[in-house]
């Protein structure tokens, strides 16, 4: 056996937890490094448990990584559930219904050519604590490891998921509803389809393939917004839905092809569940303080993980109707929530299915069209971009300089709205401008990328922030 030190092991390797999750390349993601990963996660679990749920997306690399992960388990002495090829929210319910751990082998929307690991206590989602004391374990990895095959899946997680979302909203909420779903390389295509068909929606299956697409919910590609347009002429449905690789975010689209922001998507689906709190990320649309629909709203930083933290300490203070949701449209459930004498369960992780319902929900109960739903808001627009390959210290570099010179950073951010009105620290630099304009930059915790969040009072004048500024930031980021 060989002793390694997990610290060591983030250093030499480059696999380490960003937002949500350990995150890095494939090519590092050795059998060694997955295992000597899950065994540091296993040393930190309560001592009563027996089991633990294991299962994957459908990125190439992801059985494999699961081998070595099912190996680290069983050498531990604990029950390997092996639930397969589902949705991240899935595997995290079924193993809070279990009181058992869990180990997520995904990348979420990350490019192929990366992947990662997510953990779950029986409680949920790992919190930063739990990443530092894994950071800081030390673990025994065979030296001739070789992991053996995945065994025969348990379809209970499958099936519970499905019954969650049946029982709660009905076999009939969505009859008569013509429902298509953008497949890709979705881990959910298929269970997706069985819940809406089983809820009586007519669903069309759209853009399937098997080579993985990196959907990120939060800088949808032009060829998806595109082709979204296309189908919605073609087709002529209602809505069309989609999620990103592990479907722990939608993508929701109305029936003109017209993706929601995700952060709008929050909105409603908080609306829809007569939510009390919310808690969000600093980047997400300000049109959730200015709708009042809410009694406290709450900002942190942007990851899962500072969302869940904030839910835990407004439910501490004796708040019983707390919901979460980011940018990206994942969605959280704080407190179990009743309605019309049917309950939904707590899950402390982000969900792409709740919000992908509820809105479709929303729709029927207002009697409009998805394209017609938030009407009714503060008219206050978000877009997101990226600078891809640009390290994190460049990232973190430039950001700093910003900082320390408003008058560089107007420049670059937004130079024609106005004086510097507000800055916000939270997670990078926030600049509200003198004529309202927002735009925000921050290192994306999962891969290298200069993230780039804008809003304005038009759809159209936020993009046109955020891709200048992006433009006028590349060039600098060469230079650095």
């Amino acid at each position: 056996m060989n002793t390694i030190h997990i610290e060591d092991l983030m250093n030499s390797s480059g696999v380490s937890f960003g937002t949500s999750g350990a995150r890095g390349l494939v090519s590092q993601m050795t059998d060694g490094l997955c295992y000597a990963y899950c065994a540091a996660f296993l040393q930190s679990v309560p001592a009563h448990t027996t089991q633990v749920v294991l299962g994957h997306d459908l990125r190439p690399s992801s059985p494999k990584i699961a081998a070595a992960c099912a190996s680290a388990i069983q050498d531990a002495g604990f029950e390997l559930i092996y639930a397969g090829a589902l949705p991240t929210p899935a595997l995290a319910y079924h193993a809070t219904q279990l009181n058992a751990p869990c180990i997520v082998v995904t990348g979420s929307h990350i490019p192929f050519d990366r992947n990662g690991l997510k953990f779950y206590l029986a409680s949920g989602e790992i919190t930063k604590l739990d990443e530092l004391l894994i950071k800081n374990a030390s673990v025994s990895v065979p030296q001739n490891l070789n992991p053996t095959a995945l065994p025969i899946v348990d379809n209970h997680a499958h099936s519970s998921y499905i019954d969650r979302y049946v029982n709660f909203f009905g076999n009939s909420s969505l009859s008569g509803m013509r429902v298509a779903i953008y497949e890709h390389s979705s881990v959910a295509r298929d269970l997706l389809c069985d819940i809406l068909q089983v809820l009586g929606a007519e669903v069309i299956s759209l853009g399937r393939t098997d080579t993985f697409v990196p959907i990120d919910t939060e800088a949808v590609r032009p060829e998806d917004i595109e082709q979204a347009k296309t189908w919605a002429a073609t087709y002529q449905f209602d809505a069309i839905v989609s999620t990103d690789g592990d479907a722990d975010r939608p993508l929701i689209g109305d029936e003109q092809g017209q993706w929601f922001r995700g952060d709008l998507v929050g909105i409603l689906c908080a609306e829809f569940l007569q939510a009390q709190v919310v808690v969000t990320p600093v980047s997400s649309n300000t049109v959730v303080e200015k709708s009042k629909l809410f009694s406290k709203v709450i900002r942190t930083r942007i990851g899962s993980p500072y969302v869940i933290a904030g839910m835990e300490e407004i439910k501490v203070a004796g708040s019983t109707s707390v919901v979460g949701y980011e940018a990206n449209g994942g969605f959280l459930l704080g407190n179990d929530i009743k309605q019309n004498g049917k309950t939904l369960r707590a899950l402390a992780t982000r969900d792409a299915v709740l919000p992908i319902l509820a809105l479709l929900c929303m729709t029927r109960d207002k009697h409009c069209k998805l394209s017609e739903l938030a009407a009714y808001l503060p008219a206050r627009f978000t877009y997101s971009n990226r600078l891809q390959q640009i390290s994190t210290t460049t990232s973190s570099t430039l950001i700093a300089q910003f900082t320390l010179d408003l008058n560089e950073a107007v420049k670059y951010f937004a130079p024609n709205s106005g004086k510097v009105m507000h800055t916000d620290l939270v997670d990078g630099l926030r600049i509200t401008f003198g004529n309202g304009d927002i735009v925000h930059l921050r290192p994306s915790g999962n891969a290298p990328e200069l993230r780039c969040y804008a809003e304005a009072d038009s759809q159209q004048h936020a993009q046109v922030l955020c891709e200048q500024c992006l433009v006028r930031l590349a060039s600098l980021a060469k230079e650095c």
